[in-house]
Protein backbone atom coordinates (compact mmCIF):
# COMPACT_ATOMS: atom_id res chain seq x y z
CA UNK A 1 0.00 0.00 0.00
CA UNK A 2 2.42 2.33 1.36
CA UNK A 3 4.72 1.82 -1.83
CA UNK A 4 1.51 2.30 -4.20
CA UNK A 5 0.58 5.42 -2.56
CA UNK A 6 3.77 7.25 -2.56
CA UNK A 7 4.72 6.15 -6.58
CA UNK A 8 0.64 7.29 -6.93
CA UNK A 9 1.55 10.94 -5.18
CA UNK A 10 4.73 11.82 -7.37
CA UNK A 11 3.19 10.50 -10.77
CA UNK A 12 0.09 13.05 -9.96
CA UNK A 13 2.49 15.86 -8.98
CA UNK A 14 4.72 15.11 -12.24
CA UNK A 15 1.88 15.37 -14.45
CA UNK A 16 0.95 18.75 -12.57
CA UNK A 17 -2.31 18.02 -10.49
CA UNK A 18 -2.77 20.63 -7.96
CA UNK A 19 -1.00 19.84 -4.61
CA UNK A 20 -4.06 19.59 -2.81
CA UNK A 21 -5.67 17.19 -5.68
CA UNK A 22 -3.01 15.24 -6.06
CA UNK A 23 -2.66 14.33 -2.26
CA UNK A 24 -6.04 13.45 -1.80
CA UNK A 25 -6.33 11.21 -5.39
CA UNK A 26 -3.13 9.13 -4.04
CA UNK A 27 -4.72 8.69 -0.59
CA UNK A 28 -8.15 7.97 -1.77
CA UNK A 29 -6.99 5.00 -4.07
CA UNK A 30 -4.62 3.33 -1.46
CA UNK A 31 -7.35 3.49 0.79
CA UNK A 32 -9.94 1.88 -1.81
CA UNK A 33 -7.78 -0.36 -3.27
CA UNK A 34 -5.82 -1.57 -0.20
CA UNK A 35 -7.52 -1.22 3.07
CA UNK A 36 -11.28 -2.31 4.16
CA UNK A 37 -11.85 1.33 5.51
CA UNK A 38 -15.22 2.85 5.27
CA UNK A 39 -14.86 5.18 2.67
CA UNK A 40 -16.32 7.97 5.13
CA UNK A 41 -13.55 7.86 6.95
CA UNK A 42 -11.69 10.01 4.50
CA UNK A 43 -14.66 12.58 4.90
CA UNK A 44 -14.40 12.28 8.39
CA UNK A 45 -10.16 12.93 8.09
CA UNK A 46 -10.66 15.65 5.36
CA UNK A 47 -12.26 17.92 7.92
CA UNK A 48 -10.56 17.10 11.22
CA UNK A 49 -7.37 18.10 9.54
CA UNK A 50 -8.83 21.73 9.63
CA UNK A 51 -10.70 21.23 13.09
CA UNK A 52 -8.22 22.65 14.94
CA UNK A 53 -7.65 25.56 17.05
CA UNK A 54 -4.29 26.37 16.00
CA UNK A 55 -5.49 26.95 12.30
CA UNK A 56 -7.89 29.93 13.27
CA UNK A 57 -4.81 32.35 12.93
CA UNK A 58 -3.68 31.58 9.68
CA UNK A 59 -6.68 33.57 8.10
CA UNK A 60 -6.10 36.48 10.48
CA UNK A 61 -2.57 36.58 9.73
CA UNK A 62 -3.07 36.40 6.00
CA UNK A 63 -5.27 39.31 6.40
CA UNK A 64 -3.25 41.43 8.18
CA UNK A 65 -0.35 40.40 6.20
CA UNK A 66 -2.46 41.68 2.97
CA UNK A 67 -3.50 44.73 4.55
CA UNK A 68 0.02 45.91 5.55
CA UNK A 69 0.98 44.98 1.79
CA UNK A 70 -1.81 47.13 0.33
CA UNK A 71 -1.37 50.01 2.79
CA UNK A 72 1.84 51.50 1.52
CA UNK A 73 4.37 49.69 3.85
CA UNK A 74 7.07 48.67 1.17
CA UNK A 75 8.20 52.65 0.61
CA UNK A 76 8.05 53.45 4.52
CA UNK A 77 9.89 50.70 5.45
CA UNK A 78 12.13 51.41 2.99
CA UNK A 79 13.02 55.27 3.96
CA UNK A 80 13.58 54.22 7.77
CA UNK A 81 16.26 51.19 6.59
CA UNK A 82 17.77 53.99 4.93
CA UNK A 83 18.47 56.29 6.90
CA UNK A 84 19.66 53.32 9.67
CA UNK A 85 21.72 51.34 7.57
CA UNK A 86 22.82 53.81 4.12
CA UNK A 87 25.69 55.11 5.61
CA UNK A 88 27.32 51.65 6.09
CA UNK A 89 29.57 50.52 3.48
CA UNK A 90 27.53 48.54 1.18
CA UNK A 91 24.99 50.83 2.59
CA UNK A 92 21.88 50.32 -0.44
CA UNK A 93 22.63 46.43 -0.45
CA UNK A 94 22.19 46.80 3.45
CA UNK A 95 18.85 48.69 2.91
CA UNK A 96 17.35 46.21 0.33
CA UNK A 97 18.12 43.20 2.92
CA UNK A 98 17.02 45.22 6.06
CA UNK A 99 13.63 46.33 4.56
CA UNK A 100 13.22 42.87 2.93
CA UNK A 101 14.01 41.65 6.46
CA UNK A 102 10.64 44.09 8.05
CA UNK A 103 8.76 43.81 4.71
CA UNK A 104 8.60 40.02 5.02
CA UNK A 105 7.74 39.23 8.89
CA UNK A 106 5.06 41.72 8.10
CA UNK A 107 3.87 40.51 4.81
CA UNK A 108 4.98 36.57 5.40
CA UNK A 109 5.08 35.98 1.62
CA UNK A 110 8.65 35.62 0.03
CA UNK A 111 7.29 36.62 -3.68
CA UNK A 112 5.46 39.41 -2.57
CA UNK A 113 8.96 40.62 -0.37
CA UNK A 114 10.66 40.07 -3.61
CA UNK A 115 8.61 42.49 -5.97
CA UNK A 116 7.36 44.93 -3.63
CA UNK A 117 11.24 45.52 -2.25
CA UNK A 118 13.20 44.63 -5.44
CA UNK A 119 11.32 46.63 -7.97
CA UNK A 120 12.40 49.52 -6.20
CA UNK A 121 15.77 48.82 -5.22
CA UNK A 122 16.66 47.05 -8.17
CA UNK A 123 17.49 49.92 -10.55
CA UNK A 124 19.17 52.00 -7.61
CA UNK A 125 21.56 48.95 -6.57
CA UNK A 126 22.21 49.07 -10.31
CA UNK A 127 22.71 52.83 -10.16
CA UNK A 128 25.04 52.58 -7.26
CA UNK A 129 27.75 50.28 -9.42
CA UNK A 130 26.57 47.09 -8.21
CA UNK A 131 27.15 44.12 -10.32
CA UNK A 132 24.29 42.83 -11.91
CA UNK A 133 24.45 39.65 -11.12
CA UNK A 134 24.74 40.18 -7.13
CA UNK A 135 22.02 42.82 -7.27
CA UNK A 136 19.82 40.12 -8.86
CA UNK A 137 20.69 37.73 -6.33
CA UNK A 138 20.23 39.48 -3.27
CA UNK A 139 16.91 40.76 -4.18
CA UNK A 140 16.18 37.15 -5.02
CA UNK A 141 17.52 35.46 -1.99
CA UNK A 142 16.49 38.42 0.77
CA UNK A 143 12.59 37.75 0.45
CA UNK A 144 12.74 34.01 1.42
CA UNK A 145 13.35 35.54 5.27
CA UNK A 146 9.58 35.81 5.52
CA UNK A 147 9.12 32.50 5.86
CA UNK A 148 11.19 31.98 8.62
CA UNK A 149 10.31 35.59 10.65
CA UNK A 150 6.83 35.25 11.81
CA UNK A 151 4.21 35.60 11.23
CA UNK A 152 4.86 32.98 9.54
CA UNK A 153 2.48 31.06 7.57
CA UNK A 154 5.22 28.10 7.33
CA UNK A 155 5.52 27.89 11.05
CA UNK A 156 1.74 27.87 11.49
CA UNK A 157 1.25 25.06 8.83
CA UNK A 158 4.09 22.80 10.88
CA UNK A 159 2.77 23.57 14.58
CA UNK A 160 -0.73 22.10 13.19
CA UNK A 161 0.68 19.49 11.61
CA UNK A 162 2.91 18.44 14.64
CA UNK A 163 1.16 19.92 17.41
CA UNK A 164 3.63 22.11 18.50
CA UNK A 165 3.10 25.26 20.12
CA UNK A 166 3.03 28.11 17.56
CA UNK A 167 3.87 31.15 20.07
CA UNK A 168 7.28 28.65 20.75
CA UNK A 169 7.87 28.48 17.19
CA UNK A 170 6.78 32.35 16.70
CA UNK A 171 9.53 33.11 18.96
CA UNK A 172 12.17 30.37 17.55
CA UNK A 173 11.73 31.94 14.02
CA UNK A 174 12.53 35.14 15.20
CA UNK A 175 15.68 34.54 16.78
CA UNK A 176 16.92 32.00 14.08
CA UNK A 177 15.88 34.94 11.37
CA UNK A 178 17.63 37.51 13.30
CA UNK A 179 20.63 35.07 13.11
CA UNK A 180 20.01 34.21 8.95
CA UNK A 181 19.75 37.71 7.95
CA UNK A 182 22.59 39.89 10.09
CA UNK A 183 24.88 37.10 8.70
CA UNK A 184 23.85 38.12 5.32
CA UNK A 185 24.66 41.80 6.41
CA UNK A 186 27.76 40.58 6.96
CA UNK A 187 28.61 38.83 3.78
CA UNK A 188 26.96 41.81 2.39
CA UNK A 189 29.34 44.62 4.18
CA UNK A 190 32.55 42.63 3.40
CA UNK A 191 31.98 42.74 -0.52
CA UNK A 192 31.09 46.54 -0.61
CA UNK A 193 34.84 46.50 1.39
CA UNK A 194 36.11 44.50 -1.21
CA UNK A 195 34.54 45.92 -3.86
CA UNK A 196 34.86 49.79 -2.96
CA UNK A 197 31.36 50.35 -3.14
CA UNK A 198 30.12 53.63 -2.09
CA UNK A 199 28.07 54.83 0.82
CA UNK A 200 25.43 56.82 0.93
CA UNK A 201 25.56 60.02 3.25
CA UNK A 202 24.59 59.77 6.70
CA UNK A 203 20.95 60.53 7.72
CA UNK A 204 20.62 63.34 10.43
CA UNK A 205 18.77 62.48 13.73
CA UNK A 206 15.98 64.56 12.41
CA UNK A 207 15.88 62.57 9.36
CA UNK A 208 16.49 58.81 11.33
CA UNK A 209 13.68 60.31 13.62
CA UNK A 210 11.40 61.25 10.82
CA UNK A 211 11.65 57.97 8.98
CA UNK A 212 11.16 55.99 12.37
CA UNK A 213 8.20 57.81 13.44
CA UNK A 214 6.94 57.31 9.65
CA UNK A 215 7.68 53.55 9.69
CA UNK A 216 6.93 53.24 13.22
CA UNK A 217 3.29 52.17 12.75
CA UNK A 218 4.29 49.12 10.35
CA UNK A 219 6.48 48.40 12.64
CA UNK A 220 4.60 47.95 15.83
CA UNK A 221 3.20 44.67 14.18
CA UNK A 222 5.64 42.38 15.10
CA UNK A 223 5.73 43.65 18.22
CA UNK A 224 2.52 43.55 19.11
CA UNK A 225 2.43 40.45 18.29
CA UNK A 226 5.40 38.61 19.58
CA UNK A 227 5.10 41.33 22.99
CA UNK A 228 1.55 40.23 23.61
CA UNK A 229 2.43 36.05 23.44
CA UNK A 230 5.53 37.01 25.52
CA UNK A 231 3.73 38.99 27.90
CA UNK A 232 0.61 36.30 28.24
CA UNK A 233 -1.69 39.08 27.35
CA UNK A 234 -3.00 36.66 24.49
CA UNK A 235 -2.39 33.36 22.60
CA UNK A 236 -1.22 33.71 18.62
CA UNK A 237 -4.35 32.83 18.01
CA UNK A 238 -5.73 35.85 19.43
CA UNK A 239 -2.50 37.77 18.35
CA UNK A 240 -3.55 37.29 14.84
CA UNK A 241 -6.79 38.55 15.23
CA UNK A 242 -5.19 41.54 17.27
CA UNK A 243 -2.95 42.71 14.05
CA UNK A 244 -5.45 41.96 11.34
CA UNK A 245 -7.86 45.15 12.91
CA UNK A 246 -4.73 46.82 13.81
CA UNK A 247 -3.46 47.12 10.37
CA UNK A 248 -6.23 47.45 8.73
CA UNK A 249 -6.96 50.14 11.03
CA UNK A 250 -3.31 51.49 10.36
CA UNK A 251 -4.47 51.19 6.30
CA UNK A 252 -7.22 53.14 6.42
CA UNK A 253 -6.69 55.74 8.92
CA UNK A 254 -3.19 56.40 9.64
CA UNK A 255 -1.55 55.88 6.33
CA UNK A 256 -4.87 55.76 4.60
CA UNK A 257 -3.98 53.89 1.55
CA UNK A 258 -7.18 51.60 1.78
CA UNK A 259 -10.14 52.55 1.27
CA UNK A 260 -13.60 50.55 1.26
CA UNK A 261 -12.88 49.10 -2.36
CA UNK A 262 -9.14 47.86 -1.05
CA UNK A 263 -10.90 46.77 1.59
CA UNK A 264 -13.55 44.30 -0.17
CA UNK A 265 -10.82 43.07 -1.85
CA UNK A 266 -8.34 42.15 -0.03
CA UNK A 267 -10.81 39.99 2.48
CA UNK A 268 -11.51 38.75 -0.68
CA UNK A 269 -8.09 37.73 -1.43
CA UNK A 270 -7.18 36.74 1.92
CA UNK A 271 -10.57 34.44 2.36
CA UNK A 272 -9.29 32.56 -1.30
CA UNK A 273 -5.59 32.14 -0.18
CA UNK A 274 -7.07 31.01 3.43
CA UNK A 275 -9.23 28.30 1.97
CA UNK A 276 -6.17 27.82 -0.96
CA UNK A 277 -4.02 26.76 2.22
CA UNK A 278 -6.78 25.21 4.36
CA UNK A 279 -7.79 22.50 1.47
CA UNK A 280 -3.73 21.49 1.58
CA UNK A 281 -3.83 20.99 5.10
CA UNK A 282 -6.93 18.70 4.91
CA UNK A 283 -5.86 16.51 2.62
CA UNK A 284 -2.25 16.38 4.43
CA UNK A 285 -4.10 15.49 7.25
CA UNK A 286 -5.84 12.88 5.39
CA UNK A 287 -2.37 11.60 4.39
CA UNK A 288 -0.46 11.06 7.23
CA UNK A 289 -3.39 9.47 8.74
CA UNK A 290 -2.90 6.61 5.97
CA UNK A 291 0.78 6.88 6.50
CA UNK A 292 0.22 6.43 10.33
CA UNK A 293 -2.18 3.21 9.40
CA UNK A 294 0.54 1.66 7.74
CA UNK A 295 3.46 2.24 10.18
CA UNK A 296 5.14 3.99 7.45
CA UNK A 297 6.82 6.75 10.52
CA UNK A 298 7.45 3.80 12.49
CA UNK A 299 9.09 2.06 9.91
CA UNK A 300 11.28 5.03 8.60
CA UNK A 301 12.19 6.09 12.20
CA UNK A 302 13.75 2.48 12.67
CA UNK A 303 15.51 2.84 9.56
CA UNK A 304 16.68 6.13 10.13
CA UNK A 305 17.82 5.17 14.36
CA UNK A 306 19.97 2.17 13.00
CA UNK A 307 21.95 4.12 9.86
CA UNK A 308 21.99 7.66 11.73
CA UNK A 309 23.24 6.98 14.92
CA UNK A 310 24.35 10.29 16.05
CA UNK A 311 22.65 13.84 16.30
CA UNK A 312 25.06 15.59 14.19
CA UNK A 313 24.68 12.89 11.10
CA UNK A 314 20.66 12.93 11.72
CA UNK A 315 20.59 16.49 11.50
CA UNK A 316 23.15 16.28 8.26
CA UNK A 317 21.43 14.18 6.62
CA UNK A 318 17.71 15.93 7.38
CA UNK A 319 19.79 19.03 5.55
CA UNK A 320 20.26 17.48 2.88
CA UNK A 321 17.35 16.02 2.17
CA UNK A 322 15.35 19.04 2.92
CA UNK A 323 17.30 21.32 0.48
CA UNK A 324 17.06 18.96 -1.99
CA UNK A 325 13.10 18.84 -1.72
CA UNK A 326 12.90 22.61 -1.62
CA UNK A 327 14.61 22.79 -4.92
CA UNK A 328 11.22 21.32 -6.72
CA UNK A 329 8.60 21.60 -3.86
CA UNK A 330 7.18 24.85 -2.18
CA UNK A 331 7.16 25.56 1.35
CA UNK A 332 3.89 24.54 2.49
CA UNK A 333 3.45 21.39 0.51
CA UNK A 334 6.78 19.63 1.75
CA UNK A 335 5.85 20.79 5.54
CA UNK A 336 2.44 19.17 5.25
CA UNK A 337 3.99 16.04 3.45
CA UNK A 338 7.36 15.18 5.33
CA UNK A 339 6.95 16.74 8.97
CA UNK A 340 4.93 13.90 10.03
CA UNK A 341 7.49 11.66 8.51
CA UNK A 342 10.48 13.22 9.77
CA UNK A 343 8.63 14.40 13.32
CA UNK A 344 8.80 11.11 15.18
CA UNK A 345 12.37 10.12 14.03
CA UNK A 346 13.90 14.00 15.09
CA UNK A 347 12.20 13.40 18.56
CA UNK A 348 13.13 10.22 18.96
CA UNK A 349 16.55 11.42 18.63
CA UNK A 350 16.25 13.83 20.98
CA UNK A 351 15.76 16.91 18.96
CA UNK A 352 13.47 19.35 20.37
CA UNK A 353 10.23 19.96 18.02
CA UNK A 354 10.99 23.92 17.85
CA UNK A 355 14.33 23.64 17.01
CA UNK A 356 13.44 20.86 14.08
CA UNK A 357 10.26 23.15 12.70
CA UNK A 358 13.36 25.96 12.81
CA UNK A 359 15.34 23.82 10.71
CA UNK A 360 12.21 22.62 8.21
CA UNK A 361 11.42 25.95 7.40
CA UNK A 362 14.96 27.13 7.06
CA UNK A 363 15.67 24.73 4.35
CA UNK A 364 12.10 25.31 2.99
CA UNK A 365 13.23 29.22 3.18
CA UNK A 366 16.44 28.58 1.52
CA UNK A 367 14.53 26.32 -1.43
CA UNK A 368 12.82 29.27 -2.90
CA UNK A 369 15.24 30.70 -4.72
CA UNK A 370 17.60 27.49 -5.47
CA UNK A 371 17.46 26.67 -8.59
CA UNK A 372 16.12 25.35 -10.95
CA UNK A 373 12.48 25.45 -9.91
CA UNK A 374 12.90 28.07 -7.17
CA UNK A 375 9.45 30.47 -6.83
CA UNK A 376 11.67 33.29 -5.51
CA UNK A 377 13.76 32.94 -9.09
CA UNK A 378 10.85 33.51 -11.81
CA UNK A 379 9.42 36.21 -9.62
CA UNK A 380 12.87 38.30 -9.73
CA UNK A 381 13.99 37.48 -13.11
CA UNK A 382 10.64 39.27 -13.89
CA UNK A 383 11.99 42.55 -12.66
CA UNK A 384 15.67 41.73 -13.45
CA UNK A 385 14.42 40.97 -17.05
CA UNK A 386 17.51 37.68 -16.46
CA UNK A 387 17.69 34.71 -17.89
CA UNK A 388 18.07 31.29 -15.22
CA UNK A 389 21.27 30.93 -16.61
CA UNK A 390 22.32 34.55 -16.07
CA UNK A 391 21.44 34.57 -12.47
CA UNK A 392 23.39 31.60 -11.02
CA UNK A 393 26.20 33.38 -10.42
CA UNK A 394 24.40 35.99 -8.37
CA UNK A 395 22.23 33.01 -6.72
CA UNK A 396 25.38 30.70 -6.01
CA UNK A 397 27.06 33.45 -3.75
CA UNK A 398 24.32 33.73 -1.47
CA UNK A 399 23.02 30.36 -1.32
CA UNK A 400 26.76 29.82 -0.19
CA UNK A 401 25.98 32.19 2.27
CA UNK A 402 22.63 30.76 3.88
CA UNK A 403 24.30 27.33 3.94
CA UNK A 404 26.49 28.66 6.59
CA UNK A 405 23.55 29.98 8.31
CA UNK A 406 21.67 27.15 8.47
CA UNK A 407 24.38 25.43 9.91
CA UNK A 408 24.78 27.41 12.36
CA UNK A 409 21.42 27.41 12.90
CA UNK A 410 21.53 23.38 12.96
CA UNK A 411 24.21 22.95 15.57
CA UNK A 412 23.55 25.70 18.01
CA UNK A 413 19.89 24.55 18.86
CA UNK A 414 19.63 27.57 21.58
CA UNK A 415 19.17 30.30 19.11
CA UNK A 416 15.90 28.65 18.36
CA UNK A 417 14.76 27.30 21.65
CA UNK A 418 16.25 29.86 24.18
CA UNK A 419 13.31 32.36 23.94
CA UNK A 420 10.49 29.36 24.32
CA UNK A 421 12.59 27.76 26.45
CA UNK A 422 12.25 30.94 28.64
CA UNK A 423 9.07 31.56 28.46
CA UNK A 424 7.58 28.40 28.51
CA UNK A 425 9.70 26.78 30.95
CA UNK A 426 10.46 23.39 28.85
Amino acid sequence: MTFFLIIALFVLLLVSVPIFAAVSLATAAAMLLFTDTNPLIMVQRLFGGIDRFTLMSMPFFILAANAMDVGGLSSRILRWARALVGHISGGVAMTTHVASMFFGSLSGSSPATVIAIGKIMYPELLRQGYAKHFASGLITSTGSISLIIPPSLTLIIYATVTNTSVGALFMAGLTAGIVFGCIGLFYIWIYAKMNNLPRQEKATRAELWTSTKTASWALMVPLIILGGIYLGVFTATEAAGVSAVYAIVVGMFVYKEIDLKKLYQLCLSSAITSAQVMILVAAASMFGWLLTVGQVPQSLAHFLTENFTTEWTFLLFLNILLLIVGMFMEGTSAIVILAPLLYPTAVQMGIDPVHLGVLIITNMAIGMYTPPFGLNIFVANSITKMKLVESVPGLTRFLVVSLVALLIITYIPQISTLLPDIVYGS
